[in-house]
């Protein structure tokens, strides 16, 4: 691993303020081994290049890079993250799917000073996420369902590997934010939320952030070819979203809408 380690991404994002502390530059990874029914990276779930139509253009989704390029790419906004304590952050898709360019590119960043997150799902064996925690500065986790029937239905995977993962994160004292986002139909009542939050107040998590449902990538799975199956889900409410909040703030979590 080093410099030279390559790797496949679809997107740099620069100046995002809601992945990770700070103002972050976002590099998005191509491949994971879910499939979230409202994933709005459709884009990101294959790893292969493909060609996806937006605006009645064709692109070409995906491209090969090693550490070094990304890493001269991120190196540009250094003086962002120096004046608000923010830094890189790694998304998808799901980066431990390449785990190798993902974790040289993380060393890489810590090597020069640059503050570190990762986007994730942890569906991986343990010995590939431990390789990612001494690299990571912050670890914003997603934890969907406690019900792993219902989390493979709408995943087409179960929860139990990602639930015992996140158990042996918090234990290493890593900073382990969960991340919930809101579906309707799938997760989006109290008693489920209040789920999560029980298990993230039983593994010491303090931090959780609830993520409204959103249909922004609706255009893409077209531009895919493919169909989207929740067109009928609409945004929760704000009414909805705060109670669901103080469901989590109850359990003396630190809670938040958004992240």
């Amino acid at each position: 691993m080093g410099l030279d380690t390559k790797g496949r991404i679809f997107d740099i994002q620069r100046f995002s303020v809601h992945d990770g502390p700070g103002i972050r530059t976002i590099v998005f990874l191509k491949g994971c081994v879910l499939r979230c029914k409202w994933c709005c990276n459709p884009e990101s779930q294959e790893y292969a290049i493909q060609q996806m139509v937006q605006g009645g253009k064709t692109k070409t989704v995906g491209r090969d890079v090693l550490v070094r390029e990304v890493i001269e790419e991120v190196e540009k906004d250094r003086i962002y993250f120096r004046r608000s304590g923010g830094g890189m952050t790694l998304s998808g898709g799901e980066s431990m799917c390449q785990a190798d360019f993902a974790v040289a590119l993380l060393e890489e960043a810590h090597n020069r000073g640059i503050n570190t997150a990762i986007e994730t799902t942890a569906c991986a064996k343990w010995e590939v996420v431990e390789r990612f925690l001494p690299h990571l500065d912050t670890i914003l986790m997603d934890i969907k369902h406690m019900d792993s029937a219902k989390h493979k239905a709408f995943t087409t995977r179960p929860n139990e590997l990602m639930i015992e993962n996140a158990r042996k994160i918090a234990a290493t004292g890593a900073n382990l934010v969960i991340r919930v986002p809101v579906i309707p139909t799938f997760n989006d009542t109290k008693e489920e939320i209040g789920a999560i939050a029980d298990f993230a107040k039983s593994i010491n998590v303090k931090k959780i952030h609830l993520l409204p449902y959103h249909r922004y990538g609706i255009d893409k799975y077209a531009g895919l070819g493919r169909e989207y199956e929740l067109g009928n889900l609409v945004t929760p409410s704000d009414e909805k979203m705060n109670e669901l909040l103080a469901c989590a703030l109850s359990r003396g979590l630190d809670a938040q809408i958004g992240g």
